[in-house]
């Protein structure tokens, strides 16, 4: 019977995924959450101005949980430099960068130059096993390195995205610093299939967060709840035949 204590007891590891400064203190509460991640789109949705603003402010609320920004220029030479500036800014700072810039363009050098600095990095943006393996030897062994797989949008496209994470698994296994991330799940069951994928760590945006209360609902009772939803907003809408 799987409880919502019993999140902490599954081999991975949940990160919360947003940007609204005002909900970090109760999500951190939580005792199964492990860790933060957000991005530029998530930031402008929240409103987010000032980047250097925001970041610091998040992380002094999160404390010591590893946190993840990523960088937003297109330029690679200028992501290098965005990297130092914003890893210089925290020690729990993870950068993330994505697998190519918008013209297709690797990242691996840029991968390799910031790994080689000791700047853990989360990768973000990943799709293919392809795309892993172009980078995978341009990671340098002695810095962590979190790989996102991007496993929401790939089941948005009708493929299975669990033998996709067993495969990549099998590639990065005797890699002892990088974890594998299951990234943009759609549905609280997600966690439960990156468990058995063999992630190491998915991120869940508040959406899903809110869900967890239903983990072990009785199904009877929920589907009373529900034909009780639809009755009473045909009530309120004044449907009559």
């Amino acid at each position: 019977m799987v409880t919502m204590n019993a999140l902490n007891d599954l081999n991975i590891k949940i990160y919360a995924d947003g940007a609204e400064i005002e909900k970090l203190e109760e999500i951190k509460k939580l005792d199964f959450i492990k860790g933060f991640t957000t991005n530029p789109t998530l930031m402008k949705q929240a409103g987010i101005k000032n980047y250097k603003d925001f970041a610091l402010k998040f992380t002094q609320i999160v404390g010591n949980y590893p946190v993840s920004f990523e960088v937003f220029s297109d330029d690679i030479a200028e992501m290098q430099k965005q990297a130092e500036e914003i890893a210089s800014w925290n020690k729990n700072i993870i950068i993330k960068v994505p697998i190519t810039n918008t013209k297709g363009e690797s990242t691996k050098y840029l991968i390799k130059n910031l790994t080689d600095q000791e700047i853990p990095l989360n990768i973000t943006a990943i799709f293919t096993i392809n795309q892993i393996k172009e980078i995978i030897d341009f990671i340098n062994s002695k810095t962590y390195c979190i790989l996102s797989i991007f496993a929401g949008r790939i089941a948005d496209t009708g493929v299975d995205p669990v033998p996709l994470f067993k495969e990549i698994k099998k590639i990065v296994d005797t890699y002892s610093n990088i974890d594998l991330l299951w990234a943009s799940p759609r549905e609280l069951l997600n966690i439960f299939h990156a468990n058995q994928s063999g992630a190491d760590i998915i991120t869940v945006h508040a959406d899903i967060l809110n869900k967890l209360k239903l983990i072990n609902k009785d199904l009877n009772e929920y589907s009373i709840e529900t034909v009780k939803m639809f009755y009473n907003d045909a009530q309120k809408a004044g449907f009559n035949i």
